[in-house]
């Protein structure tokens, strides 16, 4: 699978918000999901996550600050500060985080 088309692949994900481990490099996951414009909860991680936008735009909520991302644009999400999506985030994003390490959906991407 060297050829992906990222767009396609969050298109064909059942859920939004339910990530899907593409591919998996030097240690880390590569996954994509669907942005619908509800708001998630905070999160806190024990380590860096990429949030990059493929397409549309997300909006984080990072220590009382509303960040938003357009497509082409990426946030480093540092670790142990939490970081909560607001609404209007829309389209498609990838995350890339460490193998092993648990998403909002819970899911254990060993």
């Amino acid at each position: 699978m060297p050829l992906l088309n990222l767009v396609d692949a969050a298109s064909r994900l059942p859920d939004a918000w339910k990530s899907e481990v593409l591919a998996r490099t030097g240690g880390s996951n590569i996954k994509v999901l669907r942005m619908d414009g509800q708001p998630s909860p905070a999160e806190t991680h024990d380590y860096d996550e990429a949030l990059i936008v493929i397409s549309g735009a997300l909006r984080l909520s990072v220590r009382d600050e509303v960040i938003e991302v357009a497509a082409g644009g990426m946030y480093l999400a540092p670790a142990g500060v939490p970081h909560a999506v607001v609404t209007g985030s829309h389209g498609v994003l990838m995350i890339v985080d460490p193998v092993g390490s648990r998403g909002r959906d819970g899911y254990d991407a060993r």
